[in-house]
């Protein structure tokens, strides 16, 4: 795990919670509370399969004697988490991160407007919580394929914010389905959007609301993964590290992590699919090609910073302040 300083976390809990869906609470070792965290937040997991994933923490901010994190089971994944299916259970040891947050609420909004796509509950969950406990207008809106696949709900049903929070399933009634341009119509100064969930689903929420005119700094969304990027045609090109001079070559097979790491030169990396931004790096000269889903259109834009996991360049040098 290369994220940063990271500590260790006893399994309290192991919960089935649907037949793809696993709900784990992580204590300290010695009872103590664990760091702080807000809504939104995220925690590095070193998996059993060696591999690190980034998980959302569910659970309420204001219980720091634990973290809940919930793992969709991806069998076409890359063994993340299906080794935390198969090979975690109550009372094992594992290596996490400090909570990082890059989904944070925007605390003091005239409403907040939370859609949930299948897993993607598990960070609007604890927004859902605390928005609730601090008496701030918002209604949840939680997709799921089936009632059998979606988590928490009896959680929600049970909480005291369950009257603010609208179920769509794909196999329901017609009348419960979201009607996803009606919701999103009346795009209005004040009132923030949250989204999270597969790509699909993000990519339609996004779009419409971009096409209903909604401002950019009232969008919050984060994505879990990325889809794979495919550097079969992608033209070779150079970057030089500003402290030195050096002139590193990055071939149309490779990342620019792979080529930097190739010639003794350390990013630090935790996702490597351009979703979690621990890799973030300046470019002072030179265009990159963003191929992240961290950045927004506007970041983007700016060109003066890029995923090295991921992106690449269009220009035929990039000059990073490395």
């Amino acid at each position: 795990m290369d994220a940063g300083k990271t500590f260790k976390v006893r399994v309290s809990k192991k919960e089935l919670l649907t037949p793809e869906i696993a709900l784990f609470e992580l204590s300290s070792e010695d009872g103590s509370p664990l760091p702080a965290f807000e809504a939104g937040a995220h925690v590095d997991v070193g998996t059993p399969s060696g591999k690190t994933r980034q998980y959302s923490l569910c659970g309420n901010p204001h219980q720091a004697q634990r973290y809940e994190i919930a793992v969709l089971k991806e069998t076409a994944g890359r063994g993340g988490s299906q080794s935390m299916h198969e090979g975690v259970q109550a009372g094992d040891e594992l290596s996490i991160s400090a909570p990082r947050n890059q989904f944070a609420l925007t605390l003091g909004a005239q409403r907040s407007l939370l859609l949930a796509g299948g897993i993607g509950i598990t960070p609007l969950l604890s927004m859902a919580q605390t928005l609730s406990q601090t008496n701030q207008e918002f209604s949840l809106h939680y997709c799921a394929r089936a009632a059998a696949r979606a988590a928490f709900v009896d959680r929600i049903e049970s909480s005291d914010f369950a009257d603010k929070v609208h179920f769509h399933f794909d196999d329901g009634l017609a009348e419960q389905k979201l009607d996803m341009l009606a919701l999103l119509a009346l795009p209005q100064p004040g009132i923030h959007l949250y989204v999270c969930g597969p790509q699909g689903f993000m990519d339609a929420v996004l779009t419409t609301a971009r096409k209903q005119g909604w401002p950019e700094d009232q969008l919050h969304y984060e994505f879990f993964k990325a889809e794979p990027v495919s550097t079969a045609v992608a033209n070779s090109f150079e970057v030089v590290l500003a402290s030195s001079g050096q002139v590193i070559r990055v071939d149309a097979g490779q990342t620019v992590i792979a080529a930097l790491a190739a010639n003794g030169v350390s990013v630090m990396t935790s996702c490597e699919q351009g979703v979690c931004g621990t890799c973030v790096t300046r470019v002072l000269e030179g265009e990159p090609d963003h191929l992240d889903m961290y950045f927004t259109p506007e970041e983007k834009a700016i060109n003066d910073q890029f995923l090295p996991c991921c992106s690449r360049a269009k220009s035929s040098r990039l000059v990073l302040d490395l």
